[in-house]
């Protein structure tokens, strides 16, 4: 097998991910069971456990298809003790950091396979699409941070409130703080 030569970054996107399920941890650690596991009102089905649950089973994903070449986002677990269990959740958490801080290259493969999540057409439900390590890491990361987002939002209703950038993407801060670092120049 040819051994893939990974873009300059792609580092960079192991750690951009590691720094996001480390948000989760700190976020785990300050809220409470309660906060974890139920809707507030009028969120309904919302729940910040379900949305992780959602998010790690994305990266188990990821990382269970590295070996194969093929990664199958539909092929999630779903496993309810996730989004049940704060503790648990804490724990999975760190798996997935344990595992993607441990590989020095976790793959070797230029093309990794992925396959197409939601997909009407019956003939199309078994494709998989070309991809790469890199864009995979990328995926993550946005779908992660879309998710932080709708945490927050939940946490909100509950009365909650979050870190300012918790759920933002890395290029609205870098878009904000150039638009306040030039509104504090013209003062």
């Amino acid at each position: 097998m040819k051994r893939a030569d990974h873009s300059p970054g792609y580092r960079r996107l192991i750690d951009t991910n590691v720094h996001s399920l480390r948000k989760a941890l700190d976020l785990l650690a300050r809220i409470s069971d309660e906060a974890y596991t139920e809707s507030p009102s009028g969120f309904e089905p919302h729940r910040v456990g379900g949305h992780l649950r959602h998010i790690l089973e994305f990266y188990e994903c990821f990382l269970d298809g590295l070996a194969s070449g093929f990664i199958n986002y539909d092929a999630r677990r779903r496993n309810p003790l996730i989004q049940q269990s704060r503790e648990y959740a804490m724990k999975s958490v760190c798996a997935v950091i344990r595992c993607l801080e441990s590989c020095h290259t976790l793959t070797t493969r230029p093309i990794i396979w992925v396959r197409m999540e939601d997909v009407a057409d019956a003939e199309l439900c078994d494709l998989f699409l070309a991809s790469s390590f890199e864009r995979e890491l990328q995926v993550l990361s946005s779908h992660t941070i879309h998710h932080f987002a709708l945490i927050a939002m939940t946490l909100g209703a509950h009365g909650i409130t979050v870190d300012k950038d918790f759920g933002m993407a890395p290029s609205t801060l870098r878009h904000l703080e150039q638009f306040t670092g030039a509104a504090t120049c013209a003062r």
